[in-house]
C-alpha cells in the first residue's frame, strides 16, 4: 500500500491504518502505468490518504504530472480535482489520448 507523506513509488506495506486516514484503490490507465511500473495491466493499487483529501492532492501524492492526466473516475463519474476522496472509492486515472 503506498501510503501518504512516504517518498518513493513503490507500494508499502505495513502498520493498519490509523483513524484520520482512508484507504482509496487507484487504476492507472495506458501512459500513466509508466510511473509504476510495478502494477500489472488493470491491477488497482491501494492508496492512504488522509481523510478529507481531494482529487488533486491525490495526483500529487502519486508524482503524477498534471499535463499528463486527463480525466479521472471516481466510482464510475467523472470528478474535478476539488473532489473529496472517501474510504473505499475507486479512482480510475486516465491520459489524454490521441488518434485520428
Amino acid at each position: 500500500m503506498l501510503k501518504w507523506g512516504r517518498e518513493g513509488k513503490e507500494g508499502r506495506e505495513g502498520r493498519e491504518k490509523g483513524g484520520n486516514e482512508v484507504v482509496v484503490r487507484v487504476k492507472l490507465f495506458a501512459t500513466l502505468r509508466h510511473h509504476y511500473p510495478h502494477l500489472g495491466i488493470g491491477e488497482p493499487m491501494a492508496v492512504e490518504i488522509p481523510d478529507g483529501a481531494t482529487v488533486g492532492q491525490l495526483l500529487n501524492h502519486l508524482h503524477l504530472p498534471a499535463d499528463q492526466v486527463k480525466v479521472v473516475f471516481v466510482n464510475g463519474i467523472v470528478r474535478g480535482m476539488e473532489h473529496v476522496l472517501g474510504d473505499g472509492d475507486e479512482a480510475g486515472i486516465f491520459p489524454p489520448v490521441g488518434g485520428g
